[in-house]
């Protein structure tokens, strides 16, 4: 073979590795939520090697006994089920955009309710299974008996709504809490709505805070946004507009929004798996 047969296969075989590298890059993207509301969230990220969710362990049952909380962006209702098990919240609203997140939080919440009741809990089925439902087992188990001493119904307590959080969603009659939770949402709010979606997200959150009351908010790096750019057209031109970087969230939180005070309480959580090594901060209203 002549060595311009040689150099034209060769170029033949690199387009089409290129291509099926474009390909497989295309096939990627589609499949990313662009929300981040993400199927298996907490099942990839908690029910293999992890019992319970790391971040719980920073987060203080002062913050949530007794009160009316919210968790923005809940997902499949994981975390939120847990802190009011754990916490001993008066009430704690689960919002996300996703119809079939909330739908998933609701079957949680039916199922962690047998569960604390006594009842035979049925097997889940395969797809059940395969779409991570059982990633609030393990964050459930541990205080399981706490609540069936208590004799709480849990289903009285938890309640999660589908809404758009930046855009229309408001609080039933006007209700303020004591307790906001917004973890690992800011980002996707970002790229999504750019820097007024995030400037829209940090004013509702502190009016809808008690006076006092307490946000804590899980930032994801910048280096995160990089990664999650492309997920949509709408993305990809907010990442490149954005001008309020995610090391600049406590300035304007402060001294923009109004808030008085912050505390990184991420020191407390050490050996962390990837993931959830973010910072985590508490601000206070």
């Amino acid at each position: 073979m002549g060595q311009d047969e040689k150099k034209k296969k060769n170029d033949d075989e690199d387009a089409e590795t290129t291509t099926a590298q474009q390909t497989a890059k295309k096939r990627k993207r589609q499949e990313v939520a662009i929300f981040g509301n993400y199927r298996n969230y907490y099942g990839y990220r908690v029910g293999q090697e992890l019992e319970e969710d790391p971040r719980l362990k920073v987060l203080k049952k002062e913050w949530f006994e007794g009160k009316d909380c919210l968790d923005i962006g809940c997902n499949n209702g994981t975390i939120t089920i847990t802190i009011a098990k754990k916490f001993g919240c008066r009430s704690i609203l689960g919002v996300d955009i996703d119809g079939d997140r909330i739908q998933d939080a609701h079957w949680n919440l039916r199922r962690t309710v047998k569960m604390s009741t006594g009842a035979v809990q049925p097997k889940p089925t395969k797809l059940e299974d395969s779409e991570g439902m059982n990633g609030v087992q393990h964050s459930v188990t541990e205080v399981q008996s706490e609540e069936t001493r208590s004799g709480k119904d849990l289903s009285h307590i938890v309640t999660f709504e589908k809404g758009n959080f930046v855009k229309d969603w408001r609080p039933p009659e006007d209700k303020l809490y004591h307790t906001i939770i917004c973890l690992s949402v800011a980002k996707w709010i970002h790229l999504n709505w750019g820097d007024d979606g995030l400037i829209i997200l940090f004013a509702k959150i502190w009016k809808l805070l008690e006076p006092g009351g307490i946000l804590i908010l899980e930032p994801q790096p910048w280096k995160s946004y990089y990664k999650n750019r492309l997920v949509s057209e709408m993305a990809q031109t907010n990442y490149h507009n954005i001008k309020i970087y995610p090391e600049g969230f406590q300035e304007v939180l402060l001294d923009k929004i109004g808030f008085r005070m912050v505390e990184n309480i991420t020191s407390r959580l050490s050996g962390s798996k990837t993931g959830f090594d973010r910072p985590i901060l508490a601000f206070w209203k």
